[in-house]
């Protein structure tokens, strides 16, 4: 329940503060005192779009505090949100609003903390909810009234639509992902083309040993230089073992070898300490033996052989070549290889691939479609209570002979269900059903967003209903009627309400007159007597006992005498005090 607001420097009011009530809280003034200027407050402090016209000319900044009572569910969402409570009964709600040559600032605060546009948004649906009769417009729109008829339908049916909201999402990313995959089908088959390519090429080089190209290149080498090679193994046999040349007197390294062991030996019989040079000297007689007999085998099997040095020469060539494409090593070609028959085996699997990514979106759509079609089954329940609450709470509005119904028809699946949904209306006994929007007349739609959110109030609305001019275009009976809901409807929540009908005004338990007075800015007087500048300001005075609220409704009666328009206002104070006692009035 809104408690207190106050307001600075907002539009045409200067400084204002109200205090409102439980029950029916009534606006009234004539056209233009500036009553719509409070409820834009209202909306502005809890989070409406504004604009720099709000700041009042000739200051810089404005300011709006509402003060609300606070419940159990209230409370404890401002925990989560981790804004202490400045009282277990109240919460503070403020939005300073500047403007700067270029662009408007605008600080919302709760309880002081300083808190975004979103959580704003989320406050004021368990606060505040604004009808006016401008709302014809969303009535023509599917998705609030689709959104109406889903609140209506209860906690249940919100779930319900959340979980379409989830399966939706999923189906458009399994949609997405097989869309994407047929899209790159091209590029798929140039791909596979390229690598099956590459698979074949490589596959057929035989690639093994990523140091096959140093080891050929060493054996080309030898078999380059077989007659050098042979000659100078046969030259280091000679000279280690066996000299059969020319200079035949010349000793081998095996003859020296031995004439040292022989000194050696007689040396060790006169000092045994030269024993390990003796055996040193054997083990080089025998090392010298073995690289003679091995160097002499080596020598002896050289052999050449074009025919292999021409494979080796063309097996280098291809070598070189694969490395140029894939390398710059041959291990890095390898491993090209080995990654590119994985690729090609997923890509040859991919007509595999799309099947399951069918089947996988078509698992996800019709997992998607069940959800719709329940959903649908829930709203078509909730449809059917809509209809007959909304006409028995349409009847006592002197709409006796009303039709109204819930069109539901099937669409494309969306994130909000399947359903294209429409307010059916007809008032008058004998004509079709037409969208509520198309048909109602000014008068008509009053009473039915009345009716609307009197439905509302009865599941799960926020504390405080205002309602903006909800009764233009109607009076007699139907203005009494509208009165009575109303009043009615205070019953369960707070209604703030600003109206033109006397009817209505004297309904109220708490009455406000708006007026606007124009003050000479320097002696603050209402005329201006030339000493300073007239501005218009925006004035509410609490009419807080009965000859105020009297003169106001004879003011909002008109047409009358003024004795008239008096004993019309004292018999409305009258007939509202026998309705909440709950008396008829003769």
């Amino acid at each position: 329940m809104l408690c207190l607001l106050r307001i600075e420097n907002f539009a045409l009011i200067d400084q204002l503060e109200l205090e409102f009530g439980a029950g029916l809280n009534v606006l009234t003034g004539e056209t233009g005192a500036g009553k719509s200027i409070i409820l834009d407050a209202i909306d502005a402090v809890l989070g409406g779009k504004v604009s720099s016209r709000v700041i009042r000319t000739g200051t810089s900044r404005t300011l709006v505090e509402a003060t609300f009572a606070t419940n159990h569910a209230l409370a404890g969402w401002l925990s989560e949100q981790e804004i202490d409570l400045i009282d277990a009964s109240s919460v503070v709600i403020s939005r300073e609003i500047s403007a700067t040559t270029s662009n408007i600032r605008s600080r919302s605060r709760v309880n002081g903390v300083l808190v975004n546009r979103q959580v704003m948004n989320e406050l004021r649906e368990k606060l505040v909810e604004i009808t006016a009769q401008g709302q014809s417009v969303q009535v023509g729109k599917s998705s609030q009234v689709r959104d109406w008829l889903d609140v209506y339908g209860g906690d249940a049916l919100l779930q319900q639509r959340q979980a379409i909201a989830s399966a939706f999402v999923v189906y458009q990313q399994a949609h997405l992902a097989l869309e994407q995959r047929r899209t790159s089908d091209r590029e798929r088959l140039q791909q596979l083309d390229l690598l099956t390519y590459q698979v074949q090429e490589l596959g057929a080089a035989n690639l093994s040993e990523s140091n096959e190209l140093e080891q050929l290149q060493q054996e080309r080498d030898r078999l380059t230089h077989v007659v050098d090679l042979q000659q100078a193994s046969y030259k280091v046999y000679q000279a280690l073992y066996q000299n059969d040349g020319n200079d035949g007197d010349t000793p081998t390294v095996t003859d020296l070898l031995g004439d040292s062991e022989a000194e050696l030996l007689d040396m060790v019989e006169y000092d045994s300490q030269l024993q390990d040079l003796l055996d040193l000297i054997r083990d080089a007689q025998m090392a010298v033996s073995e690289v003679a007999r091995q160097i002499n085998t080596y020598g002896e099997n050289l052999e050449a052989d074009p025919q292999r040095l021409e494979e080796v020469e063309e097996r280098i060539r291809e070598l070189k070549q694969i490395i140029r494409k894939y390398g710059p090593t041959l291990a890095d070609a390898i491993a090209h290889y080995n990654r590119t028959q994985a690729e090609l085996a997923a890509l040859t699997d991919s007509e595999q691939s799309i099947e399951n990514l069918e089947q996988q979106e078509k698992a996800c759509f019709q997992k998607l479609t069940q959800a719709c079609a329940k959903l649908t089954e829930m709203r078509c329940k909730a449809g059917k209570q809509l209809e007959t609450q909304i006409i028995r709470e349409l009847k006592p509005l002197a709409m006796e002979k009303v039709q109204f119904q819930v069109e539901i028809v099937a669409t494309s699946p969306t994130p909000t269900g399947a359903d294209k949904i429409t307010f059916m209306f007809s008032p008058n006994p004998g004509e079709p059903l037409q969208p509520l929007s198309e048909t109602a007349s000014g008068g008509e739609m009053s009473r039915f967003l009345l009716a609307l959110k009197s439905c509302f109030s009865q599941i799960d609305a926020p504390g405080t209903m205002v309602f903006d001019e909800i009764d233009v275009g109607v009076s007699g009976r139907v203005a009494q009627s509208i009165a009575d809901k109303l009043h009615q409807i205070s019953h369960q929540q707070q209604v703030l309400c600003v109206t033109h009908q006397p009817l209505v005004a004297a309904m109220a338990d708490r009455h406000f007159r708006v007026s606007k007075q124009v003050l000479n800015q320097v002696k603050g007087k209402k005329e201006n007597n030339g000493n300073g500048e007239e501005r218009t300001v925006v004035r509410v005075t609490a009419l807080d006992n009965l000859n105020k609220r009297r003169d106001e409704l004879a003011q909002l009666a008109g047409g009358k005498s003024a004795q008239d328009a008096i004993a019309f206002a004292d018999s409305l104070l009258l007939q509202a005090d026998n309705h909440r006692k709950g008396k008829k009035t003769k």
